[in-house]
């Protein structure tokens, strides 16, 4: 099997360990805890993913352009720049009621996820290309915090709108969206990928997930009045990517 195939294979494995995060709609009785311990341990695994990988690797990358002080400003510059477009979705997906308030969560999660599985499938097709054992690893890293950003969509989609099918329609195409990345970069965007603009791609992802962990996932969480269960599943979903992040 040639670098290429293995490249596809690996990606789209890793997009779609994001349809495992689904297992909880599954569980016929409803229960308040499920979407307080599901949104808040996403919102850990998210914060935790922008502040240990996110950033790390925009810095890392720019870092090889840029005099030391010139690439913390592009990073922060680009980290601000994901933010600010992480509250123009949110302005215009409006809130009527708690119900349509989970449904603007999971959905502002997917368009997240998509925009942060994109470059994900990039690096690790071009990863795959030019080291099998490098782009195994990344593809298992990648895998593993996929799961929880599937629970972060699946979840309140599913509770907002008592549907299966909706909750794993949406789930799957933010996973999708990772081999979606390697088939971009392998049909068009191989020859212009460079460490400039994933440094600056990372920035903007790490700049969007910060929001939505710390103005989204969790301010929702904590509406339902259960603060000791969400600081619990927070602090778990830190743990568990800290862990992960050690490993891989």
């Amino acid at each position: 099997m040639n670098n290429v195939n293995m490249g596809f294979i690996l990606t789209i494995l890793a997009g779609l360990s994001t349809m495992l995060g689904t297992i909880f709609i599954f569980i016929k009785k409803k229960s308040v805890n499920i979407i307080i311990a599901s949104l808040s341990f996403a919102a850990g695994v998210m914060l935790t993913v922008s502040i240990t990988d996110l950033i790390p690797e925009s810095y890392g990358l720019l870092i090889t352009l840029f005099p030391k002080f010139p690439a913390i400003i592009y990073m922060l510059i680009f980290v601000v720049s994901g933010i600010l477009f992480s509250i123009l979705i949110d302005k215009y997906i409006p809130t009527k009621s708690s119900d349509n308030n989970l449904y603007r969560v999971g959905i502002i999660s997917m368009l997240a996820i998509i925009i942060h599985n994109l470059p994900e499938g990039i690096a690790t097709f071009m990863a795959t290309n030019s080291n099998v054992m490098l782009g195994i690893s990344l593809a298992i890293a990648i895998a593993l915090h996929n799961i929880p950003e599937g629970i972060s969509i699946s979840i309140p989609i599913y509770y907002a709108t008592n549907s299966k099918f909706k909750a794993l329609f949406y789930t799957f195409i933010s996973g999708i969206s990772e081999p979606f990345g390697a088939l971009l970069t392998y049909l068009f965007l191989g020859n212009f990928i460079n460490d400039r603009i994933m440094g600056f791609l990372f920035g903007i992802i790490a700049g969007i997930m910060i929001h939505i962990s710390l103005y989204e996932l969790l301010p929702t969480a904590k509406s339902y009045y259960k603060k000791g269960l969400v600081y619990l599943f927070f602090l778990i979903g830190i743990v568990f990517m800290t862990i992960n992040h050690f490993i891989f």
